[in-house]
């Protein structure tokens, strides 16, 4: 008998949304729909419901997740795409030139480069992050399209060829401050690595050092655009412009979403953008 038949009367699916809805999830009925049409026996959905229950990302535990209207491979243990990323997404695609080089960092399951490139239909693609398990899960999301994924910390894994050739820059870094990330829902601070959560004392770190060495390897013209808080978003300007970025601030209300876009002059004097201070 199939998963459809097992639970094809409402007060079957009704306990399903009644454990899931007891556990606190707030859209249970949502999850449960979800949850039914991926199990492939009444055996896997009692499984998927009890990892639900305990608190798994239901991403985690359908394996995907919803990302720019498709879906991308998400494993347990990688940080799972946010909505509000979506907004970086298209901001990146409207300054990306034709058949453009873009480079991911930080990419977790890659699906913000994936995203870029499969609007654009066109370019060249890298994708890093320095844990495994991510890199293993941005393989099958990045390769489709034709992408590379590449395993180390932030720039160190690039091919050095890439240097001064990267049109568009694209870094979703943690930026939770250290002390903040016991406020995080459980789903993220208990299944989601630590690494991609923790931006250290003022959640800025990561995001300092990805603009440090930003410019040598945007091309002239070339933009940086780094995810933030709508608080964090002054201090984030001020690094890019202490590093020789054009600098400014994009707000996304609807989805919550402040993006820090930084481009690299194609000519002219200002501050060296290939310090690394």
């Amino acid at each position: 008998m199939s998963v459809s038949e097992l639970y094809s009367s409402p007060s079957s699916v009704s306990s399903v949304v009644s454990a899931l809805r007891s556990a606190g999830c707030v859209f249970a009925e949502d999850e449960a729909d979800l949850l039914i049409s991926a199990a492939r026996d009444h055996h896997e959905l009692a499984a998927m419901v009890e990892r639900r229950i305990v608190g798994l990302p239901l991403e985690h535990v359908l394996g995907w997740a919803e990302f720019c209207g498709v879906r991308v491979a998400v494993d347990p243990g990688v940080f799972v795409p946010r909505r509000r990323s979506e907004f970086l997404v298209g901001r990146a695609i409207a300054l990306a030139p034709p058949r453009p080089v873009v480079v991911d960092l930080c990419c977790g399951s890659g699906a913000l480069g994936a995203a870029v490139l499969r609007a654009l239909g066109a370019g060249e693609l890298h994708a890093a992050d320095i844990e495994p398990a991510a890199v293993r899960c941005a393989r099958r999301n990045v390769e489709p399209v034709g992408g590379r994924v590449h395993q180390g910390d932030l720039y160190d894994p690039l091919p050095p060829a890439l240097a001064g050739r990267v049109d568009v820059l694209i870094a979703n870094a943690p930026y939770v401050p250290t002390g903040e990330i016991g406020l995080l829902p459980p789903e993220a601070r208990d299944f989601e690595p630590l690494v991609a959560l923790d931006g250290g004392a003022d959640g800025l770190d990561i995001q300092r050092r990805v603009t440090a060495r930003a410019g040598r390897w945007l091309a002239p013209g070339g933009s940086l655009l780094i995810e933030t808080s709508e608080r964090q978003a002054p201090s984030t300007v001020a690094a890019f412009t202490r590093h020789g970025l054009e600098a400014e601030v994009a707000v996304c209300e609807d989805l919550d979403a402040t993006v820090v876009i930084g481009t690299r002059p194609r000519h002219g004097a200002g501050a060296d953008p290939t310090r690394a201070d």
